[in-house]
């Protein structure tokens, strides 16, 4: 298993981050920190700026300020494509499966861009479904296999960092164990990801730290062993 780095440089570094839609500013000074081999959940309510700090994480966003770092390197001025080649992914939240395609097809789609990406073999290893349903057309897919689909399909890249936007949105229980289940195996493979999740129950037995965004601001941040004494506060945040 891969040891999570608690000390020592940040994969990734967000330091007074603005961001705008048009003349709309969503985000106020977002200040996060993800460590290799961590996972960090982004929680808070619908439209509190979550999916868009990934956005601009991912140089999404026509209109930013402040500074985010992979590794130590600035990202001001990148595009999402030079974002990606520094071993960034990102899976959104519409997913954004191809219906004319088949599911091997569409897990084909995104190029290799470095070294460290799983091979079909090793994706279908930890996704069994896919492999029965390789030949079905996308939109043939149920729910969560087309969820599947979307986080497969990311890690041929050869990313590290993982941005995931609701994963588990709308999916039966049994696909929100699996997904978990499939992340938790990411961690262990080497992999650090960031997510953004409406679910505190999957979300607290998965991650390791969290940030609570409201309004386009942090407004607490914890870790998964300060849950039970601050339940009060979380839920009062995230209207549990």
């Amino acid at each position: 298993m891969t040891e999570r780095d608690n000390s020592g440089q940040a994969l990734l570094r967000v330091t007074h981050l603005q961001g705008f839609y048009g003349d709309t500013q969503a985000l106020h000074d977002i200040n996060l920190e993800v460590k290799p081999g961590e996972i960090v959940c982004l929680l808070g309510r619908n439209g509190a700026g979550k999916t868009t700090t990934l956005r601009a994480i991912m140089g999404l966003l026509e209109r930013r300020s402040g500074r985010i770092e992979l590794s130590g390197q600035p990202t001001e001025g990148l595009p999402p494509e030079a974002i990606a080649h520094l071993g960034v992914a990102y899976c959104p939240e519409e997913r954004g499966i191809f219906a004319s395609l088949s599911a091997e097809e569409n897990l084909l789609l995104p190029p290799v861009l470095m070294p460290g990406g799983l091979s079909l073999d090793e994706i279908y290893a930890l996704f069994p479904n896919l492999a029965q349903r390789r030949k079905s057309q996308g939109t043939k897919l149920s729910g969560g296999e087309q969820q599947m689909l979307a986080i497969a399909r990311i890690l041929r890249t050869g990313a590290k960092l993982l941005l995931l936007d609701e994963c588990t949105e709308g999916l039966a229980p049994v696909i929100v164990q699996k997904i978990g289940e499939v992340i938790r195996t990411l961690r262990e493979r080497g992999f650090t990801v960031l997510m953004v999740e409406q679910n505190f129950r999957f979300a607290s037995a998965l991650a390791d730290r969290f940030y609570v965004i409201e309004e386009g601001e942090v407004v607490a941040q914890f870790r998964r062993e300060d849950i039970v004494g601050r339940r009060e506060e979380i839920e009062k945040l995230l209207g549990l």
